[in-house]
């Protein structure tokens, strides 16, 4: 006897052909795992009497979800969710904001062998201080000195990745009456940290440079009159999702207000080495009340999990103590990695390699989505999309159907209520050829209005 199929038959709420909806309305279940691998789907004759649609649009639907590699046909049983190593290998991934992979074998080979011949068990078996060994401190220093950063070593603390980093700086400076004010659009990582210790978070207004000014300084008064401590979480430097990037004069202004109000900043500067040359990081301006965040995983490859964290003296003895609770230490393989690369020369080199072809994607997305939808700036590897709430909504579904997976929106909103919706692309991940099929299926999908009309710009 055949097993009946958990599936819940539906047509998805969007327009298109019912063998369209169909293979929509599924492939999005897929993609949630609501209908997980393994599971039976309807069979045909039952499934075109439930939902009012004819037996060969069911086929139709089957067979395009068949090519896409989500479902897979078992001769005499029916059709069957297709295992992950089968469906994911035929989705094109825009919903990870990878940086290009332009690491060869070669050079990983390379670095491994000297650094086995340069490791020995003792060293191997030791643990280093919390905040890492003074020599990769200093290093780090270094890498971000274009930012206008000029730290000590011993208040840059190495941190297992800029998560990490952004989790400590969060511990130690939002308290019980902490109001977290960021951007309305902003970094779903910080977001689910701020929601996971249950802080007040408010989500303040933007415009194509980023954070407005008048925003901050009216949620500022706010704060204050309240009698609640209010601290800033901001990324001035390729904001993500929108791509923003702050000119000197604005950030001149959030220093001054910060400092005003004596406000404490988080700066999130993940991008700093893909940024333009001269862009001056905020910790520079504001250096004893701002929190600076970085690290390599964006810039040179994701593999390499080290991120710093740099901390005004008042608030280095709790970064110490929260870090040494939370990790101990980053793991050493990486920080031999990371010094052999910041000390000869290959870091830098990569990056730039990795800037490059992040604006020859840019350029594609450009060329190839409809006109006037996307915005981008700098060196990054993602664009944004602006469109309608609804658009936004849909658009993850269809693409899915399309073999392509793109992040739900609302992860990016600080505020439920904001006005500038939109979608991320995240272009840094698939191969060049399979990101250039991915953005010309997504342009058929905006044009015939999956998320096309209704785009708008930044308020």
């Amino acid at each position: 006897m055949l097993l009946a199929s958990p599936w819940r038959p539906r047509l998805a709420e969007c327009e298109g052909s019912p063998s369209e909806r169909l293979a929509e309305a599924l492939a999005h279940d897929i993609a949630d795992g609501s209908l997980p691998q393994g599971a039976r789907l309807p069979a045909h004759r039952p499934l075109s009497w439930q939902l009012g649609i004819g037996l060969g649009t069911v086929t139709k639907a089957y067979s395009q979800l068949e090519r896409r590699g989500l479902v897979r046909s078992v001769r005499g049983r029916g059709m069957f969710v297709a295992g992950q190593s089968q469906a994911a290998s035929r989705m094109v991934d825009l919903s990870v904001n990878l940086p290009p992979q332009l690491l060869s074998d070669r050079l990983l080979a390379a670095i491994l062998g000297d650094l086995a011949k340069r490791l020995d068990a003792d060293s191997f078996g030791t643990y280093a201080a919390p905040a890492g060994r003074r020599e990769h401190r200093t290093l780090l220093a270094r890498w971000l000195a274009p930012t206008g950063i000029a730290p000590a070593p011993e208040r840059l603390l190495i941190c297992n990745g800029a998560q990490h980093a952004l989790a400590i700086a969060l511990a130690i400076t939002c308290g019980p009456d902490t109001e977290l004010l960021t951007e309305a659009l902003s970094y779903p990582g910080a977001i689910a940290l701020a929601r996971r210790r249950r802080l007040r978070l408010t989500g303040l207004a933007i415009d194509d440079e980023g954070l407005l000014p008048q925003a901050l300084d009216q949620a500022l008064h706010g704060a204050a009159a309240a009698g609640r401590r209010a601290v800033l979480y901001i990324t001035p430097t390729l904001h993500n999702p929108t791509t923003a990037t702050m000119g000197e004069a604005r950030r001149r202004e959030i220093a001054k207000l910060c400092r005003a109000y004596d406000a404490l900043i988080i700066e999130d500067d993940i991008h700093a080495a893909l940024a333009e040359p001269g862009t001056i990081a905020i910790a520079a301006l504001a250096p004893e009340r701002t929190l600076h965040v970085s690290g390599l995983s964006k810039v040179l490859s994701p593999g390499l999990r080290i991120g710093s964290l740099i901390v005004p003296e008042p608030w280095l003895e709790a970064a110490l103590s929260e870090l040494a609770a939370t990790c101990t230490t980053a793991s050493l393989l990486p920080c031999l990695i990371m010094e052999r690369w910041l000390s000869d020369g290959t870091a830098a080199s990569v990056a730039r390699s990795i800037r490059d072809e992040a604006s020859r994607r840019v350029a594609m997305a450009r060329a190839l989505l409809p006109p006037g939808i996307a915005m981008s700036s700098g060196g990054g590897f993602h664009v944004w999309l602006p469109m309608a709430p609804e658009r936004a909504r849909a658009l993850p579904a269809r693409a899915a159907a399309s073999g392509i997976l793109l992040p739900a929106p609302e992860i990016f909103l600080a505020d439920a209520k904001a006005p500038s919706w939109g979608m991320r692309l995240s272009l840094g991940g698939p191969k060049i050829d399979r990101l250039q099929d991915a953005l010309a299926s997504l342009r058929a999908l905006l044009l015939d209005g999956g998320g096309g009309n209704g785009a708008r710009a930044m308020p």
